[in-house]
């Protein structure tokens, strides 16, 4: 079966950190590229972050230089580290695996992008 699965959500105070992972199954990372995108209660769907097949990375400005992705080949394993987080990156984040193989990829906003894309998992930032 094709899919990805998110996990590593939770509660954490602000200032902490998080780190979710994707793994894919069914299909190579080599293959794919892999995107982050959340939704909070009451907002629109935001893009979060993307890693290309050979390792080039795009963040929203609202994450830089808080959030890194990263990505283990032996794994098949997409990593999204969360730090220095505030309350306004609680929601539902989820990923999704595109086909292409690019040295750079898009933040993409909605499943609809994804040729898969998971259940998410829900991040909850509050004291």
């Amino acid at each position: 079966q094709l899919q990805v699965v998110e996990s590593g959500g939770g509660l954490v105070q602000p200032g902490g950190s998080l780190r979710l992972s994707c793994a894919a199954s069914g299909f190579s990372l080599d293959y794919y590229w892999i995107g982050w995108f959340r939704q909070a209660p009451g907002k629109e769907r935001e893009g979060v972050s993307c890693i290309s097949t050979s390792g080039g990375t795009n963040y929203a400005d609202s994450v830089k230089g808080r959030f890194t992705i990263s990505r283990d080949y032996a794994k098949n394993t997409v990593y999204l580290q969360m730090d220095s987080l505030k309350p306004e990156d609680t929601a539902v984040y989820y990923c999704g695996g595109r086909f292409g193989v690019q040295p750079m990829c898009v933040i993409a906003t909605s499943p609809y992008e994804y040729d898969y894309s998971g259940q998410g998992t829900q991040v909850t930032v509050s004291s």
